[in-house]
């Protein structure tokens, strides 16, 4: 199945709203991270309802046939969980609403679509990281070793 994902602009821009979201709670920016998450399927911005815990803690989100997602709160999520890194939290909201766009249960087109939709959003080392590290001395952790000379009789 071939997926259709906002171009590396738009998927930047929710990824830095949803971040900031985690960081210091204005609805706001999660609002409007799932708004252009919406605008561009052209689909109605689903209702989401905010909860300390789900699934006695084993899930971070729920989506419902009514279009309805409910989400564990950053503020919750970063408390009594192993794995409470933002990113985590940012992959449970992508992945429920790749089943809210994609209509689906089936976890793994949803799981493909969170995979997706973060794809190429890093922008990843610095052009003058790269040079750097294209000059042999500086790549290389320790001299490269000589091959043995060929003995003359």
């Amino acid at each position: 199945m071939r997926m259709i994902f906002p171009g590396v602009r738009e998927r930047r821009s929710i990824d830095r709203s949803l971040s900031t979201f985690f960081h210091t709670y204005a609805a706001s920016r999660f609002h409007r991270a799932v708004a252009a998450l919406s605008r561009f399927y052209h689909l109605r911005t689903p209702r989401v309802e905010w909860f300390e815990y789900l699934d006695w803690g084993k899930s971070g989100g729920r989506t419902f046939e009514n279009g309805k997602i409910h989400l564990v709160h950053p503020e919750n999520w970063k408390r009594g969980r192993k794995y409470n890194t933002e990113r985590r939290w940012m992959q449970t909201v992508y992945h429920e609403m790749g089943h809210y766009v994609l209509w689906a249960d089936a976890e793994r087109k949803a799981d493909l679509f969170a995979h997706g939709f973060v794809r190429g959003v890093s922008p990843g080392p610095t052009p003058s990281y790269r040079a750097a590290r294209s000059s042999p001395e500086i790549s290389r952790s320790r001299p490269r070793r000589r091959r043995p000379r060929s003995r003359s009789r």
